[in-house]
């Protein structure tokens, strides 16, 4: 398993997790059950934590780091990802904090202290900027991230279903590798 302790701390996985071969977990990492780490994914808990909420599906080469604590920053920035978060291929999540149904579009960095609430879509692309917050039940789209417009009921509901859908897909995967 690609999982490594970094300063005698090592990731902790809940039940039903799936980690894909070629990514990569350092460090003081929890991932809740169900969570779903897919290929090329780099995620380092060696200066600060990341927790990964239940159903939560990181897909293949998004990269994962924290904000160290400092003298002005006392807490630094962990990463904090909520319940049923899809984060999409390619993405940057950098000491930010991500509530309960989200999708990260592909290609979408997220920056330092960041917090974005429940129920909320981020548009592919797109670059959310350092301390911004994102208000529940909105579509973001841009470089910089703005308010594009509220989510539809469908959009809405496609944000869980989004998160089932990879765990029945990682549920594939580990009964493949019995």
């Amino acid at each position: 398993m690609p999982i490594h302790a970094y300063k005698g701390i090592t990731p902790s996985i809940a039940s039903g997790v799936f980690i894909e071969d070629s990514a990569v977990l350092y460090g003081d990492i929890t991932l809740a059950n169900d969570v779903s780490i897919w290929p090329l994914v780099a995620a380092r808990g060696d200066v600060n934590h990341i927790h990964i909420g239940a159903r939560s599906n990181i897909q293949d080469g998004t990269i994962l780091h924290v904000t160290r604590k400092s003298p002005s920053l006392p807490d630094g920035f962990p990463l904090i990802i909520g319940e049923d978060v899809t984060v999409g291929h390619q993405c940057m999540l950098h000491g930010c904090t991500l509530g309960n149904r989200i999708l990260v579009g592909m290609g979408s960095v997220v920056m330092d202290g960041v917090v974005v609430e429940d129920d909320v879509f981020i548009g592919a692309g797109s670059v959310v900027p350092p301390n911004k917050v994102l208000k529940s039940g909105y579509l973001y789209v841009g470089n910089p991230a703005k308010q594009a417009r509220p989510l539809k009921p469908s959009e809405s509901a496609f944000l869980t279903q989004s998160a089932q859908n990879y765990v029945a897909l990682k549920d594939e995967y580990l009964a493949m590798l019995k």
